[in-house]
This record gives C-alpha cells, structure tokens and sequence, in this order.
C-alpha cells in the first residue's frame, strides 16, 4: 500500500486561485497522455506517487483523455481506489466536457444534456461523488452561453463539482461566462488555456487582464509545447518520440526555425542552472500571473525535475529581453 512522503508539502509552493479560497499548486499534473488503455498501469502508479510525494495535489482529467476515451479516468480511479483514497481531501481532482465522447447529437459541445450526462459518466468511471472542479473543454458556437454556464451552476449546485471552470475561452468568452455565472451565485474559478513560449495568444487577446477583472484564476496546457521546447529534438526526431506518432505534433512542426530558437532558447537556460524544459516552465509562471502550469511527463523522474522550477521562478530583465528577442 503507498504511503506519502510526509514532507511532501514542503516541497512544493501554492498559490490562490483568483479570489477563491482554493490553492494550487504551482505544479500540476495533465493526465492526457500515458494514463491511457496501453499504458502500464504500474507506470501510471509511478507518475501518480511521485507527483503526489512532490507537493503536486491537482491531477486534471477530461472525458475523452487515453488512448480510448474515457480510460484516463479508468486508469486513474482504478488507481485512486486501491492506493489513494485515504488522500481524496488532500487533492484537486478535475474533469472536463466538451469535445466528442459517444456517437449522436448529444455527446459533444456545451448542451446541459451533454455536460450533465458526461460528469455522470466521469464520476462513474473514477469512481467518485464528486470532482472539485469541472470544465467545459471549449466554447460551443451554437448553444446559448445561458444553457451551458447554467449547466455549470447547476452541478456545483448538485455536489456533484465544488467548483467550475472554462477551457480554450478567450478573453471576450471569459469575460461573459463570468458574468452570467456570477448571477447564478457560482463564481468562475478558472480558465485552462494553451500557453507557452511558442503559443502567446493569451498575451495578445489580453486573458490575464480578463481572468484578474473577474477574479478567475488561470492554468496552461501544453506548457512544453508537445516536447519542441525539450532538448528532445536539437539533433534530430528520436524514433519513438512523440513527433513520430502524435496526432498534435507532427514532423514537418520540427523546423530548422524552431530548432534554432530552441537551441539559442537552451544558452540562457544553462546560464541560469535550468535545462531548457525546466526554463520554459519557469518563464510561463513569471510574474506570478498564471496561477499553475500542467506539465504531463512519461517517467516518474521527469516529474521530480518539474518541481524544481519552482526554486527559480524569477528573471532578470536582461533574461527576459533575450528571451523575447529569439522569440520574435
């Protein structure tokens, strides 16, 4: 039976999440890849412990994620169950609904049917009577932002969610969802977005100006974009790497362009004491706007590696400037 470093907390930092009374770990885990039908369910255990050992107390789920849909969360209450449910209120477990997960008009985008039915099928799968905080994956162009926002309301409501969030909103979309769930009395926790050093479209669209008017918090997936900023691919695509089989990255993204960056990228990084996969994680929590970065890793160590950022968080402006000039 897996007992947890006592010292866990220790090791990692946490910050509020907008004007909640929830904290997060600055760290948090993405169980998007390797938590699905093919993958060893002991490695799975591997990456949970260790995340868990580490201070990381949000492990994020959706519906769909695993290689078939639905077996993340499988996999991952299968492990709860026989490991971890002694921890369940020492962790922020989340879910999401809102891209395809069973045939017919009503299993994808933001219908109340849809969002209901699916956190029903979630908690099942998990084995759960509730998750502490439930997303709606992406907006839906043709339902009423009312019905989806209310469905949201209702199942924190129901107890079946502590608390709710958004997922690929931009600004304007943040900004109205907040404001018709702050009069059904259930504030908008947090917005999850894409956000890295190659993906900044959260600056442009201004979203942490949104997310800090009203009062939501926010996390980034992809904080690694799918492994380009690793030194993963400096010389060449490993057989086996994620480029030679993901559907997200494909080879021809690994250009000569981006190879340069990265290795220029990777100069600053050995000058502050970080690999490049460490700094790009540090670089998204800088000025401590983003409230937590979800990083999803393979091997239990690449995890302990993560936690690390959090000791070197800060920049120079000189770093800065650097960095945005090989950017750019």
């Amino acid at each position: 039976m897996y007992k947890a470093n006592s010292k866990r907390y220790e090791t990692m930092k946490y910050k509020r999440c907008g004007k909640s009374g929830l904290l997060l770990p600055r760290v948090s885990l993405g169980l998007w890849h390797n938590f699905g039908s093919v993958d060893s369910i002991e490695n799975q255990k591997q990456l949970l412990f260790t995340a868990f050992d580490c201070g990381i107390t949000h492990f994020d789920l959706a519906n769909n994620y695993g290689h078939e849909p639905g077996s993340a969360e499988e996999n991952f209450g299968r492990i709860l169950k026989s490991d971890l449910m002694s921890y369940r209120d020492e962790m922020v477990i989340s879910t999401k609904a809102g891209y395809e997960m069973w045939a017919g008009p009503y299993g994808n985008w933001g219908s109340r049917k849809y969002l209901i039915a699916s956190l029903d099928q979630s908690l099942k799968r998990m084995g759960l009577e509730y998750v502490d905080i439930f997303y709606h994956h992406r907006p839906d162009p043709d339902t009423p932002l009312e019905e989806t926002m209310m469905a949201l309301a209702d199942i924190v409501k129901s107890g079946k969610a502590l608390y709710v969030g958004i997922s690929n909103y931009n600004a304007e979309q943040t900004r109205l969802a907040a404001a018709i769930l702050k009069d059904l009395g259930t504030p908008l926790l947090i917005n999850q977005f894409r956000y890295n050093m190659f993906a900044r479209d959260a600056e442009k669209d201004n979203l942490f100006d949104a997310l800090e008017t009203v009062g939501a918090g926010s996390i980034a997936f992809c904080p690694l974009a799918q492994g380009l900023l690793t030194s993963k691919y400096l010389n060449g695509i490993p057989e086996g790497s994620r480029a030679t089989h993901s559907v997200f990255l494909k080879k021809e993204n690994i250009t000569e362009d981006i190879v340069r960056k990265v290795k220029a990228l990777s100069e600053i990084a050995e000058n502050r004491g970080q690999t490049i996969a460490e700094m790009a994680l540090s670089w998204d929590l800088r000025k401590d706007r983003l409230t937590s970065v979800l990083t999803g890793s393979s091997r239990a160590e690449q995890i302990a590696e993560n936690v690390k950022i959090i000791e070197k968080m800060d920049f120079t402006d000189d770093e800065l400037s650097s960095i945005d000039k090989i950017l750019a």
